[in-house]
C-alpha cells in the first residue's frame, strides 16, 4: 500500500517539533475529537504526518513519521474508544509553512486544514504534500515518498 500523509497539531507550548526531535520517538495521544480518532485510527507504519504548531506560530514545522498502526490508549482514565499512535522524527521543515501561506495558495483549495481548521489529526493528499514540500523548500526523494 503507498504511504498516507497527514497533518499533526500541536500547541508547541505543550509539545513542540524540537520535543520530538530531542526523545526521538512519542506516543501521540490527547486526540478526543471523533472524526480526528477516525483519522488516526487510518494511519499505518510508515506514513508521514506533517508537525503544525497552533497557538501565534500557526506552522507547520517538521515531518513525523508514524511507526505502527493506532492502537488503543493505554491510560486508565482515557475514554473508550482512545486511541495513539507512535512518531518518530524526519525532518525540520527547510521553511516553516504559514497557515497564511496556505491559505493563499490556490492549489491548497479542499485541504482539510483549511476546510475544517479544528481538527487536530486531518488527512493530506498526495498532490497537497506534494505542494507543502514545494512551499517548504524539502526536496522529494526519487520515490517521492519521503523527504531527502
Amino acid at each position: 500500500m503507498p504511504i498516507q500523509h497527514w497533518l499533526l497539531k500541536t500547541e508547541p507550548s505543550e509539545f513542540a517539533f524540537e520535543d520530538l526531535v530531542a526523545r526521538g520517538r512519542e506516543t501521540w495521544d490527547g486526540i478526543s475529537n471523533p472524526l480526528a480518532l477516525k483519522h488516526l485510527r487510518s494511519t499505518r507504519a510508515g506514513d508521514l504526518a506533517l508537525i503544525y504548531h497552533t497557538g501565534k506560530e500557526r506552522s507547520a514545522v517538521g515531518i513525523a513519521r508514524i511507526l505502527a498502526a493506532a492502537y488503543p490508549d493505554p491510560k486508565r482514565n482515557a475514554p473508550p474508544g482512545s486511541v495513539v499512535v507512535d512518531i518518530e522524527p524526519v525532518a525540520a521543515l527547510p521553511r516553516p509553512i504559514s497557515l497564511q501561506d496556505m491559505k493563499a495558495n490556490p492549489e491548497l483549495q479542499g485541504f482539510d486544514l483549511l476546510r475544517i481548521s479544528r481538527l487536530s489529526v486531518v488527512p493530506v493528499s498526495a498532490q497537497h504534500w506534494k505542494i507543502l514540500m514545494k512551499m517548504s523548500g524539502a526536496r522529494l526523494s526519487r520515490s517521492k515518498r519521503r523527504p531527502d
